[in-house]
């Protein structure tokens, strides 16, 4: 069925949430990207779709500049949070090592960087590990830029304000089409509690 304008209003083939998501900011192949273009301009129920994913992302931004999310972000988040005026502990332990770490009350959002080798990536877990290793969270197929050359993870600084000394333990791991699993960083977070109280879990 097309509207007045020519466009569809029943969509019988849909854009994927996940597809709509990453096109908005922009993290679409160059020829998916493209492919997802000519489909908004002539499909009013894909349009619609996207301005909810849009609300949905402005939301979920709000929430993020708050730093009580943990979450994927950019450079350019960075460089907007700095402008206004929030301030960014970043941390980037090296591939395979790790990094002495804390926060302080006047801290708004909290970075880790992550080092890796992003080249032929298709989709990239996140684990979240205690020190003996074991796994506590997951991420799966987290945004990435195959380009990149690292991963800026947003911790909840709401978390990290809380918890006791500790130590984290965050894993890459690149998954290929048949499930394979290649190990792409580790890195050790050593977090020392410099806030007053006992902390809590």
């Amino acid at each position: 069925m097309s509207s007045d304008n020519g466009r569809r209003t029943n969509c019988t083939n849909p854009i994927e949430a996940t597809a709509l998501a990453y096109y908005w900011p922009g993290l679409l192949p160059e020829a998916e990207e493209s492919a997802v273009e000519q489909h908004l301009l002539a499909c009013d129920e894909c349009g619609d779709r996207l301005r909810e994913v849009i609300s949905l992302a402005d939301g979920l931004r709000n929430l993020a500049r708050g730093g009580s999310l943990r979450m994927v972000v950019s450079d350019e988040f960075l460089r907007r949070a700095d402008e206004d005026g929030l301030q960014v502990r970043q941390y980037t332990p090296p591939c395979g090592g790790s990094v002495q770490c804390a926060v302080t009350a006047e801290d708004n959002i909290l970075i880790g960087r992550l080092g890796a080798d992003l080249k032929g990536a298709k989709r990239v877990d996140l684990l979240i590990c205690d020190e003996r290793g074991a796994e506590q969270a997951r991420m799966r197929g987290i945004p990435i830029n195959p380009s990149a050359d690292d991963v800026l993870i947003q911790e909840s600084i709401t978390f990290a304000k809380a918890v006791p000394t500790s130590i984290m333990v965050m894993r890459l791991l690149n998954v290929d089409e048949a499930g394979a699993k290649k190990l792409l960083g580790e890195y050790t977070f050593n977090h020392t509690r410099s806030l007053p109280g006992t902390g809590a879990w």
